[in-house]
């Protein structure tokens, strides 16, 4: 998480558990992101993801989902068997395709991108198009 989070990526667990005994465990394991508590299993029903192999603990069946802004989902793991759940690697992997996909600015060798920044339209660059005309007139 603390690699990530430089890229202001967040994250969020979904779990069945009651709120305390989740944030115990979110505290054993020293996570720093937000864990959320569904016991009503609101999620499990919306997402028909119940493990109906054992339904006397009526447990979700875990899935990891990349999402892009706006909830969009970007890629999706079962991880119901180990190799199902997606590594650290293959999570970096699916961050950097879909911020490749939602960021202009990207890639610095993007045709026209230099000329845009030069006439001062900061419109492709994250983060600087929304910066004050005093801050931006101060770089030059």
């Amino acid at each position: 998480y603390t690699k990530i989070a430089v890229a202001y990526t967040q994250v969020v667990t979904i779990a069945t558990d009651e709120h305390h005994t989740l944030q115990n465990f979110r505290n054993s394991v020293g996570a720093q992101w937000t864990f959320l508590s569904d016991p009503g299993r609101i999620i499990q029903k919306d997402l028909d993801i119940a493990e109906y192999t054992d339904p006397e603990h009526d447990p979700m069946i875990p899935h990891t989902l990349v999402l892009k802004p706006g909830l969009v989902i970007h890629s999706i793991y079962n991880g119901y068997w180990f190799w199902g759940r997606p590594s650290f690697y293959d999570l970096w992997h699916d961050l950097r395709a879909a911020t490749a996909e939602i960021r202009p600015d990207w890639d610095l060798g993007t045709p026209r991108l230099r000329e845009a920044w030069v006439a001062g339209d900061y419109s492709f660059f994250h983060g600087w198009d929304r910066r004050s005309v005093v801050a931006t007139t101060n770089l030059a």
